[in-house]
């Protein structure tokens, strides 16, 4: 794609990128056909080459307004197009860029501005979110059907964490809301670690991965936990004792996995950043391959849901799905997994019409093959699911324990 963007925005890193990724682009449409947004739409501007052409507008030196903010904010950022396009265009970079400039030229309503704050400091705090769905939970008797399926019910176990200790040692990263949430996730994964020998080691000092902050455009506060971040972690992996860095939440691993593009012109923290991206690993990647003792000798039926994370993002495809007929569970197929299922982190507040739409689209398409059980990697999906459907959503690593 021809660029002309301004001589002031092309001295910049960002400039650069945007540059580099745009002439990628040969705008063949092929996004689109798999694109939820374009598809439920039917909009040129809610697909990702009409998206490239606002912001390759922006970069140019056109003034961007509301209607190019809302479609710029409509995007899922799952990364389906990353994975169809045949030319490579890393097309989540360009949108991170298009949203900074935008956030830039463009005053968001005083409605939508006190939601982002409101989703960041709620999110974002462990002590409020905690309460707030403590809260909920104690009025979920007195709730009807519709407001019942919105306040998680956490599954818990008895079983203790582990208390090993092993030679090999791993960063598990808890995250932000999952503890509240569901917390025995993280308890499975320590589990599933210790039985081939992993010891995981969780650091309280840990941040937020910096995913919400950046994608609700608050992006010094992104950059803030995640140099939090790496700081907390830096003496782990300088001295060599940890092999891995891991999270549950593929969402959050995704994040991880891209500090190094997002500090690459950071002179005090590009390399620290490179090395943590590179030791970020999927809990899937750690125990391929290991066999684990469950208690049950009954396996359900399972559909297992690939978050767009995991698929387009980590392009980590049939490895967990492998992991679960490997301890003996029939996995139930479903049509468009490849589509994302509309959590997308608080898109699903953010944009709850299309995110409802596409809940459903998917839990119809799940559901029509009768599973006993739908699984998933990432806490958003597992919530924005169980929110639709009476099947019980759970965490793939808790059907190992």
């Amino acid at each position: 794609m021809r660029t002309t963007i301004t001589n002031d925005f092309i001295q910049t890193h960002d400039g650069r990128e945007a540059n580099r990724i745009l002439r990628n682009c040969v705008h063949c449409g092929f996004c689109n056909a798999t694109c939820p947004t374009y598809q439920l739409l039917n909009d040129e501007l809610d697909g990702p080459r009409g998206r490239i052409y606002l912001i390759k507008q922006i970069l140019e030196g056109k003034q961007p307004g509301t209607e190019t903010q809302l479609h710029l904010d409509r995007c899922l950022t799952c990364r389906s197009c990353e994975t169809t396009c045949p030319s490579g265009v890393e097309y989540s970079k360009l949108l991170g860029i298009g949203r900074k400039l935008v956030t830039e030229k463009v005053n968001r309503s005083l409605g939508q501005k006190s939601l982002h704050f409101f989703l960041r400091k709620l999110f974002l705090s462990s002590k409020l979110f905690s309460a707030a769905l403590r809260t909920g939970q104690l009025a979920y008797p007195f709730l009807n059907k519709k407001f019942r399926r919105m306040i998680p019910q956490p599954v818990r176990t008895n079983t203790p964490w582990p208390e090993n200790i092993h030679s090999r040692k791993l960063i598990l990263v808890q995250g932000c809301v999952q503890p509240a949430l569901q917390p025995d996730i993280d308890k499975a994964a320590a589990l599933a670690f210790d039985q081939i020998k992993i010891q995981s080691l969780y650091l309280k000092a840990s941040a937020c991965c910096g995913a919400l902050s950046h994608h609700l455009n608050a992006e010094d506060e992104a950059l803030n936990y995640i140099k939090t971040n790496i700081e907390t972690w830096w003496p782990y992996i300088e001295s060599g004792s940890v092999e891995a860095i891991t999270m549950t939440a593929s969402g959050c691993g995704v994040m991880i996995r891209d500090y190094a593009s997002i500090l690459a012109d950071d002179n005090e923290y590009a390399d620290k950043a490179a090395r943590v991206s590179a030791l970020y690993k999927d809990p899937s990647e750690i125990i391929r391959g290991s066999s684990f003792l469950h208690s049950s000798s009954t396996k359900p039926r399972v559909a297992f849901h690939p978050p767009c994370t995991l698929q387009h993002g980590l392009k980590i495809n049939g490895v967990i799905e492998s992991i679960l007929t490997e301890h003996g569970y029939e996995l139930v197929n479903f049509e468009n997994s490849h589509l994302c299922c509309g959590s997308a982190g608080t898109y699903s507040i953010t944009q709850k019409s299309i995110a409802t739409t596409l809940r459903n689209n998917k839990l119809d398409a799940i559901q029509a093959n009768l599973p006993d059980v739908i699984a998933t990697a990432n806490i958003g999906c597992q919530t924005h699911l169980q929110s639709g459907t009476n099947i019980p959503v759970r965490h793939w690593l808790e059907l190992l324990i």
